[in-house]
């Protein structure tokens, strides 16, 4: 039975900040403004980024999996392309493509070296300047460990600055324990159902098992006696619900997104019917 509850008074850039604060076991750092992620997706070829020498290559490269990372560059040799490499042998498992070709740079709106980040959970992408002297490989690559979120996110310091600066407003979290035995089950129903609300909603994984996650079982009233369980939150009015379940199936969870999008909606309509009454 699904529980519903206000977050109280709290705005919502504090509510947020606080769930950052929680997942990185107290640590009100990441409250700065910076912004990395669970591993899933096809790796590329270690320090070898695919090349890109047209419209047509790059967009298939693109659009081929959760989370690609580009960069454009003006020259192939260049020192910005050089760190580029560096820090694609860094993160195999993310794929990393480079393109010199003006036909690719102009389709993409790219005037000067960058980096870009596509990402598939919330149709967005993160640009890295690459003009500035002091971007290096190591810092390239705290970019996008900050920034590579996935159709299922698993939450820890790393991802939650980048989960609180997604356009996707609307979150849910599965609370679980990756040590059970039905965990592999649970993620591929939790990840089949996510494929469903691409764009509309950030899917998130969060370690009932780790010490340091205990704050947030604790924060939706909890106990690990009822778990595994749902938790979604709206960022804008700061509302949320909470479903705990004896299984993880992807019906449920598609039923319980889709309740708390319709009463998203209804609370939209109301002032919209109240002012039209008040005008008759």
């Amino acid at each position: 039975m699904a529980r519903r509850r206000q977050a109280g008074t709290m705005g919502t850039s504090i509510f947020l900040c606080l769930f950052v604060i929680l997942l990185s076991g107290g640590s009100p750092a990441g409250c700065a403004g910076d912004s990395g992620s669970a591993s899933h997706g096809t790796a590329g070829t270690a320090g070898k980024p695919v090349l890109l020498n047209n419209i047509t290559a790059a967009e298939a490269f693109i659009s081929g999996v959760e989370v690609v990372v580009v960069g454009f560059f003006q020259e192939p040799e260049s020192p910005e392309a050089s760190q580029f490499r560096l820090a694609a042998g860094r993160i195999p498992e993310v794929p990393f493509g480079l393109s010199t070709s003006p036909a690719v740079l102009s389709h993409y709106g790219v005037a000067v070296n960058t980096v870009t980040l596509f990402r598939r959970a919330d149709n967005d992408q993160r640009d890295l300047d690459m003009n500035s002297k002091d971007v290096d490989a190591e810092k390239m690559t705290r970019f996008i460990r900050m920034n590579e979120l996935r159709l299922v996110t698993e939450y820890n310091p790393v991802t939650a600055i980048g989960v609180m600066q997604s356009s996707l407003q609307l979150h849910l979290l599965l609370i679980t324990d990756k040590m059970s035995p039905k965990y592999p089950e649970r993620m591929r129903r939790y990840r089949a159902a996510a494929e469903l609300f691409k764009g509309k909603i950030l899917f998130i994984l969060v370690d009932s098992n780790l010490k340091s996650n205990e704050r947030i079982v604790s924060f939706f009233k909890l106990k690990k006696s009822q778990l595994p369980a749902l938790a979604i939150f709206y960022a804008p009015n700061e509302e949320q619900d909470v479903l705990t379940l004896v299984e993880v199936s992807v019906e449920r969870v598609q039923d319980f997104c889709n309740r708390f999008l319709q009463r998203m909606q209804k609370k939209e309509d109301e002032p919209e019917e109240k002012g039209l009454n008040e005008e008759l």
